[in-house]
């Protein structure tokens, strides 16, 4: 299930300009949208039941005897376990791949980051008046 940095699908436009250049909070907020795909992907392939299964097990690494104790519960364990599984590239990592190759990783995205896109700019306009 694990992805080499080498092997990283990956995004387009990192939020740059005609000069090229990047914005760290739009390259920030497309790491997050593609981690959130990457994790989504696995999440919606489980049933009610794996997700459970999942989340026991989970419980169990982190030294619970208990299992969740609602479906609530349930999805936060398994999506924690699902996200240490994959072996999710840190950002630094990602970042290297996107501003290489960003035509890889657009397709990917859900597009989560242009929402924090959004918000990065209305807080900008807010400082500066």
């Amino acid at each position: 299930m694990s992805q080499g940095e080498s092997d990283l699908p990956g995004p387009t436009d990192a939020g740059g300009d005609s000069t090229g250049h990047r914005d760290p909070d739009v390259l920030r907020a497309k790491y997050r949208d593609y981690c959130s795909a990457r994790v989504a992907d696995v999440l919606l392939t489980l049933t009610p039941d794996e997700i459970f299964v999942i989340a026991e097990a989970e419980a169990r690494r982190r030294g619970g005897h208990e299992g969740p104790a609602s479906y609530s519960e349930a999805v936060d364990l398994a999506t924690q376990r699902v996200r240490h599984q994959l072996n999710l590239p840190d950002f630094a990592a990602w970042a290297v791949a996107y501003e290489a190759e960003p035509s890889r990783f657009d397709p990917l995205l859900l597009g989560l980051w242009e929402t924090e896109e959004g918000n990065y700019q209305q807080q900008r306009e807010d400082a500066a008046s």
